[in-house]
């Protein structure tokens, strides 16, 4: 009798992978790169890696993917050393190897009718954003905007952005050197007076900014966006006011991160009625007004 095929076999992979950089940042963040060429090769905006910190240290960590070269084999991540697992992911050096498992997730959807996304990320919800900037310049066609907050220093240097947004206050010209560099528009928010940034939350932007479209401009905008629950719960409060569809990526802590430990459920509105998913695998990316 033939066996009903498991949905993530042969997507989910396990590889030593070679630190290849490790930067330290203010704010106890870290930009980590890691050889991983089957992970490269799979994931997509939104998928994640489960890591091993450390080989005393058995249960893994879940870090949001951030790029990837499929060419070169890489996968990069951005992460905050918050707690025991990766504070001892933030010793190890160049050259060591870590074992990864991934891609991870439910990815972002991408609608050809909503050509102007708007991206938002907070914190270390950053890196998601990055990853769907990244894959939206290779395609025809979109014009996203990336909003981004943060309240310890970001992890790069923001420069001046020389892309124009309709309405921007007076000031507000801190961009992403990266995404300046794609040619994709970034604006950043902060309540910590940061030079150039926005004094304000990344809905209050994003709102400035909503207002100014028109009705046909508005039609084609949809909201990514990543980063702690309370900010996801204030851009789905955003996307409803302005009538938008909105997909959000949830952070939750997780054990097994493959579905099997029921460790990462929230509760999600379906057609059926409310039902418990799995952020691992049938997430992390919900629609907005399903979650809350």
């Amino acid at each position: 009798m033939s066996q009903k095929p498991k949905p993530h076999r042969d997507t989910i992979f396990v590889e030593d992978a070679e630190i290849l950089s490790h930067e330290a940042f203010e704010g106890a963040q870290y930009i980590l790169r890691v050889r991983a060429p089957k992970c490269a090769a799979k994931a997509e905006a939104g998928s994640f890696a489960h890591i091993q910190c450390d080989p005393l240290l058995p249960m893994r960590r879940p870090l949001s993917i951030m790029r990837v070269s499929r060419e070169a084999g890489w996968v990069e991540f951005l992460y905050k050393a918050v707690g025991e697992g990766t504070r001892l992911l933030a010793r190890r050096a160049v050259g060591e190897t870590l074992s990864v498992m991934g891609p991870i997730g439910k990815p972002f959807a991408f609608h050809p009718e909503r050509t102007r996304p708007l991206l938002i990320g907070g914190g270390v919800g950053i890196p998601p954003m990055v990853f769907v900037a990244d894959t939206l310049r290779r395609q025809q066609g979109w014009k996203p905007f990336v909003i981004m907050g943060s309240e310890v220093p970001f992890p790069f240097k923001p420069r001046p952005s020389q892309i124009m947004v309709p309405g921007m206050p007076d000031g507000v010209i801190a961009a992403m050197p990266l995404l300046e560099d794609w040619g994709i528009p970034s604006r950043l928010t902060s309540l910590q007076g940061y030079a150039g940034c926005h004094e304000g939350y990344v809905t209050d932007l994003a709102r400035l900014w909503l207002a100014t479209l028109s009705a046909d401009e508005r039609a084609e905008v949809e909201i990514l966006s990543c980063g702690p629950h309370p900010m996801l719960e204030a851009v789905a409060n955003l996307a409803a006011e302005f009538g938008l569809p909105c997909q959000v990526s949830l952070e939750e802590f997780m054990a097994c991160a493959v579905g099997g430990c029921a460790g990462c459920v929230v509760e999600v509105q379906t057609s059926e009625g409310p039902a418990m998913k799995r952020v691992c695998v049938d997430g992390p990316v919900f629609q907005a007004a399903d979650v809350f």
